[in-house]
């Protein structure tokens, strides 16, 4: 028995990040074009996403912004390494990374959607918490008479007037 890996197709992730220097719509051809290059050596974009400008965490060959991409891809081993290379030596992407991404089973997608249904459910029910909360606010502040609402802002008013008159008064250069 040999100790070899396994040599079928392996499911992979790329990210990237295409300089500032170019624009938005230019950053997606390049995404397109690095997808393309993927698909050309037998490899098959099974996710693209395209992030857009963000701020980089640290300036990079002298750009603090650049556009990302996110690829999941099938793939062999033996092209991967390929791919790796042209990234690399291609002028258009600032960085990259590629990455082994775990194929996820029916039963892990099930799961995944079973949780995000709970979290937005609670995220629904804390909105309306906060409405009602909201509500009873509101109608707290429009029972208050008129004349307690009055009395309520002119107490205000006269503690301020008599700090700003305090103020001038004890000025030194009034003259």
């Amino acid at each position: 028995m040999s100790k070899t890996k396994k040599t079928g197709a392996g499911h992979y992730e790329i990210l990237f990040i295409i300089p500032n220097k170019f624009t938005e719509d230019e950053a997606k051809k390049i995404s397109v074009k690095i997808e393309k290059i993927i698909n050309d050596d037998g490899g098959k974009v099974t996710f693209s996403e395209f992030w857009g400008k963000k701020k980089l965490a640290y300036k990079i060959k002298n750009n603090e912004y650049g556009y990302y991409s996110l690829c999941e891809f099938d793939l062999t081993k033996e092209n991967l390494a390929k791919i790796d290379k042209d990234l690399r030596l291609s002028t258009e992407i600032l960085r990259h990374q590629i990455v082994i991404k775990k194929t996820k089973t029916e039963e892990e997608l099930k799961r995944e959607e079973v949780i995000r249904a709970k979290i937005d459910s609670k995220k629904e029910k804390v909105a309306k918490e906060e409405k009602i909360a909201e509500k009873k606010e509101y109608k707290k502040e429009e029972s208050l008479t008129s004349a307690q609402k009055v009395k309520t802002v002119k107490s205000a008013d006269l503690k301020d007037l008599d700090e700003k008159l305090e103020g001038i008064l004890n000025a030194d250069d009034l003259i």
